[in-house]
């Protein structure tokens, strides 16, 4: 079965990013694999740069580690089975670069249910899963 598992989850969308980590929880107690979560940042348009506080992308990324942190500490598996990290980029380039260098054998994303705007604008999980070298587990709301 899965032996590293990484979970995109996304801090500002929980009602997202909830029943994802719920499976890959799941499935990590099935297989005894480990949990990965991971979060990226995106980069501040540099046009936003004049109006935000010098030191703003470390508050955000500060402040999201606390929250990794938090949901990381929740899940019911042995603390040594799960680990975060933020990474700071793209989302999917992001995620695709987490899962290469942690060895990831399955990639869990949560998704809204397809809208107008996915369809028009593509979204991050049918990017990760185009370009996963790995599976990948779409999780709906």
């Amino acid at each position: 079965m899965f032996r590293s598992i990484l979970v995109a989850v996304d801090l500002a969308e929980m009602n997202v990013a909830k029943p994802a980590i719920d499976q890959a929880v799941s499935l990590a107690e099935q297989s005894g694999g480990t949990l990965r979560l991971v979060n990226v940042q995106t980069l501040l348009p540099a046009t936003f740069m004049d109006y935000v506080p010098a030191d703003f992308d470390q508050q955000m990324k500060d402040n999201a580690e606390a929250s990794l942190r938090q949901i990381a500490e929740a899940i019911p598996l042995p603390h040594e089975r799960v680990s975060q990290v933020i990474r700071v980029g793209g989302v999917y380039p992001e995620i695709l670069a987490e899962a290469d260098a942690s060895g990831a054998d399955l990639i869990v994303v949560g998704s809204h249910r397809p809208a107008m705007s996915t369809y028009l604008l593509g979204s991050n999980a049918k990017t990760v899963v185009r370009h996963a070298k790995c599976s990948v587990l779409v999780v709906r709301q």
